[in-house]
């Protein structure tokens, strides 16, 4: 089965940056479009970015453009989501997504049928 465990969460401090991991098993990595995903209590999931296969092409929301980084390392089944200067606004749950091949629409939620559990990120002021 299909397997999407996020991690590199925590509690940090505003401006701080931090890389988060997504590791895959189960499906075909080199193959699969990645996406990344928030949602803070209250509010609706929302997209951050995704890249599409090995070396692919690197789609982002306007508010994570220049801010956040999504990239992968297919030798190791795993996605990255790196976020520069974090502030209190960014605390939310953060998920991975997957699907293999291409989504058909590269921000849709609906698009990725496997999902990781997330991992929490809270900054602090």
């Amino acid at each position: 089965q299909v397997k999407l465990v996020e991690s590199g969460g925590g509690m940090v401090q505003t401006g701080v940056s931090l890389r988060l991991s997504c590791a895959a098993s189960g499906i075909d990595f080199t193959n699969s479009a990645v996406g990344w995903y928030r949602q803070s209590p209250g509010k609706e999931r929302e997209f951050i970015g995704a890249i599409l296969l090995e070396g692919g092409s690197q789609y982002y929301a306007e508010f994570a453009t220049g801010r956040f980084i999504v990239s992968r390392d297919n030798a190791k089944n795993t996605a990255y989501l790196h976020m520069d200067s974090l502030n209190p606004e960014d605390t939310a749950a953060y998920y991975c997504a997957a699907k293999r091949g291409y989504p058909g629409r590269y921000s849709a939620g609906n698009e990725y049928p496997y999902w990781g559990q997330g991992t929490q990120v809270t900054v602090s002021s």
